[in-house]
């Protein structure tokens, strides 16, 4: 099982280009199923993008990576079921439950693996294609589901701004008869990314007032070409990386707008943050300073997939910070962790209060879930000693590199198999 190995103390200084968006890529990849032939730029290279391509071959697809494209030929898919020992690879895999649908008719998909981040139950996902026309069974852990004809366009309000269920419904709704309204649609920026693909191959997707998205449903859709957005999650735990140990960083090729709620809590900590264009500057103070709250919410507030990187600096800073997880439940596995290494943090329920100290020190720690594993990079970063992170597997799922980028800016770090 791979490890890193991390001596702590040494300043994150320097350029860092930031990869493609793992959370805009695997939808984009789910939904090239519907598509002709399709050429994806900026894609990383990650686990879970490898988990996307094996699905996308086993149902007859020819994928082919040069460079950071990946080119999808789907004019011959010959197969409608997804095997168990493929959709545990990465939870996501539930984003080809629409798109198998809208193409084959019928789909045949195991429930998903992933993080364990506490129950992510599917329900949105399976009311949303009911109300599409699917129908869909449980069989001994897989979903069976068909349709007779093409998916009718529904209006759809979903009781919770879900991405996944989202995305899954747009992609069923492409291609079926009628329009689909949805209301109370989730609005992050790999939403908008997913419709700009299908609609460069030929899909008529809108988003209207507020947070309700409109698909027009097309007979086919076609071939085209499409860039992924930079990950705007892999940016900020870069950032927290340079927070966290005094140091100064520019990240390019970046979307500043994307992480306007991640800002103000740096800023707080007591770095100074500018942007331009594409670039996002940090520079950090000797010590941090606590934050007074930071509550996830769905987009445009705080991200989830953030709280962890920063519960990590906050481990450092002066002072105390108090977070709130509104989320998904159980994404505190990696407070522990940090307490191996001398963090001071309390949690109850939903809640975490981190008391800063001034120094952690190395232990041996195990990531548990993707976001936590790279919070435990980033302590191990300024913690005194050699630290040791185990089965980070996790981490390999949404960071593209991730040893070399830190090493390029500074960090003593090794991967060991």
């Amino acid at each position: 099982m791979a490890k890193y190995l991390i001596e702590g103390g040494h300043r994150i200084d320097g350029e860092l280009r930031v990869h493609g968006a793992k959370n805009a890529v695997l939808p984009i990849l789910a939904a090239s199923l519907m598509c002709s032939e399709t050429a994806i730029h900026n894609c990383p290279e990650l686990s879970d993008v490898t988990a996307a391509q094996n699905i996308l071959e086993h149902l007859g697809c020819r994928v082919a990576r040069e460079g950071e494209t990946l080119t999808v030929d789907a004019r011959n898919v010959n197969y409608c079921d997804i095997p168990d020992a493929l959709v545990t690879e990465m939870r996501s895999s539930i984003l080809f439950l629409g798109a198998i649908l809208a193409r084959c008719g019928r789909a045949r998909v195991s429930f998903p693996g992933g993080c364990e981040l506490g129950p992510r139950p599917i329900d949105l996902h399976i009311s949303g294609l009911q109300k599409l026309g699917a129908v869909i069974e449980e069989d001994h852990g897989y979903l069976d589901c068909y349709v007779d004809g093409r998916l009718k366009g529904s209006e759809i309000t979903l009781p919770f701004p879900s991405v996944g269920a989202t995305e899954n419904i747009i992609l069923a709704a492409a291609t079926a008869e009628g329009t689909t309204v949805i209301h109370n649609a989730a609005r992050e920026p790999e939403i908008y990314d997913l419709a700009d693909f299908l609609n460069t191959c030929g899909a008529l997707i809108h988003f209207g007032l507020g947070d309700s998205v409109i698909i027009e449903g097309v007979r086919r859709l076609n071939g085209g070409e499409h860039s992924v957005i930079p990950d705007r999650i892999a940016a900020a735990t870069y950032l927290c990386a340079g927070a966290i140990t005094g140091g100064m960083i520019t990240l390019t090729h970046t979307r500043p707008a994307h992480l306007t709620s991640v800002f103000p809590v740096l800023e707080e900590m007591g770095c100074r943050v500018s942007c331009a264009d594409d670039e996002i500057r940090l520079s950090a103070p000797d010590r941090l300073l606590g934050i007074r709250s930071v509550k996830t919410m769905p987009y445009p507030g705080f991200p989830t997939d953030a709280q962890a990187p920063i519960m990590a600096a906050a481990t450092v800073a002066r002072g105390s910070s108090m977070f709130v997880e509104t989320i998904f439940e159980a994404r505190y596995k990696h407070a522990g962790e940090l307490m191996r290494m001398g963090a001071r943090i309390k949690t109850e329920g939903r809640v975490a209060v981190v008391e800063g100290i001034r120094r952690l020190h190395s232990a041996v720690v195990r990531s548990t879930d993707l976001r936590g594993g790279a919070a435990l990079v980033i302590a191990a970063l300024a913690a005194d000693g050699v630290t040791e992170v185990q089965n980070i597997r996790h981490i390999d799922r949404g960071y593209a590199r991730f040893d070399e980028n830190l090493r390029s800016l500074g960090a003593k770090i090794t991967r060991e198999n």
